[in-house]
């Protein structure tokens, strides 16, 4: 029986927004890494930190830009040493995951912030493979790992990194492409992206957040992604958008780190009415959440409140998209699409 998107009274869409099961599909989990536990590894570690307080710490995410949150997001990360480290942070992600109703996370990690610093790899990957294993057995969350290359780095480096990965090919399917987008251009990780495909690893990477439509054209025609993390600069060029739409390409969009980041001006400013109405298959994420101010359901519900254009067929369609964008068995998706379907169904009755 078709769900009677008219019936669900608007009052009641915040709950739903929370309430209905989601997957999320962008997310850094070095990014989850909240003040308090940056302070507690700190101190487990003797790691000394450039802030006095956890409050301290907060005050300084006041960010201009992608890079002036890098800088403050590496440092955070300098806590992070051993296999434990890596288990209590995604831990403490996935403990909100469970809250915000997630039912499948693709996670990001950046291990090349971490070799760099001597952690090794091995710590690094078993750490959060069995957080995920954890999250699966006491949540029922399917959680999978994205192995993240920097583009502020090599390519070379990028290739030494995935061949030192490999050996736990196991617990990740895929590999992404984040950090600083200025200057980067995807077709620099070419060779990379090209040797994780013959590995039969998923490809992902980030583009038009704050680069320009080109560097989607190249992620999708030199990389071959298979989803665009971000994508909210597409707008400017008609003919990708209309690319975007004919080939179902997902766009895993961040939109309160958009505002922080100052690609919006504000949550009333963001796009994604747009992209929704050219028919985009866009996702709603979190990106970072301890850095940009709220987990998944503050990002539905905070958006959701700024667009009043946005309603209860715009929230299903966003929840539906991520559970087709993301890389989980078609079983899964069919089960989770038939929870979906039931949320909204006991609330328009």
């Amino acid at each position: 029986m078709p769900i009677d998107f008219d019936a669900i009274p608007r009052d009641r869409l915040p709950a739903l927004l929370r309430t209905m099961p989601k997957a999320e599909l962008h997310l850094h989990i070095e990014g989850s890494l909240e003040p308090e536990l940056i302070f507690r590894l700190a101190e487990r570690n003797r790691v000394d930190l450039p802030y006095a307080s956890v409050e301290a710490l907060r005050a300084a995410y006041a960010f201009t830009d992608l890079q002036s949150f890098l800088d403050i997001y590496y440092a955070g990360a300098s806590v992070l040493l051993k296999e434990a480290d890596f288990f209590d942070m995604a831990w403490a992600y996935f403990e909100r995951a469970a809250a915000d109703n997630i039912v499948h996370a693709e996670i990001f990690f950046d291990p090349q912030t971490h070799t760099a610093r001597g952690v090794p790899m091995e710590a690094v990957i078993k750490g959060l493979d069995h957080a995920c294993q954890r999250a699966h057995s006491e949540f029922g969350i399917s959680a999978k790992l994205i192995l993240c290359f920097l583009r502020h780095l090599s390519e070379d480096e990028a290739l030494a990194t995935l061949a030192e990965a490999m050996p736990w090919r196991q617990h990740f399917i895929g590999v992404g492409l984040d950090s600083g987008e200025r200057g980067n251009p995807p077709e620099k990780f070419a060779r990379v992206f090209a040797k994780a495909r013959e590995a039969g690893l998923h490809v992902v990477a980030h583009a038009g957040e704050e680069g320009p439509p080109e560097y989607i054209r190249s992620a999708l025609d030199v990389l071959k992604v298979e989803r665009i993390d971000h994508g909210v600069r597409c707008v400017e060029d008609a003919d990708l958008v209309a690319r975007l739409a004919r080939e179902r390409m997902p766009l895993t969009v961040c939109p309160l780190s958009n505002v922080k980041l100052c690609v919006f001006p504000t949550l009333a400013d963001h796009n994604l009415p747009a992209l929704l109405q050219a028919g985009l298959c866009v996702t709603i994420n979190s990106d970072d959440p301890a850095y940009f101010g709220g987990y998944l359901n503050q990002n539905f519900v905070e958006t959701f409140a700024a667009l009043p254009a946005l309603g209860p067929r715009d929230a299903y369609r966003l929840a539906a998209n991520s559970f087709e964008a993301s890389f989980a068995s078609d079983a899964d998706k069919a089960r989770w699409r038939a929870a979906l379907d039931a949320a909204f169904g006991a609330t328009a009755s």
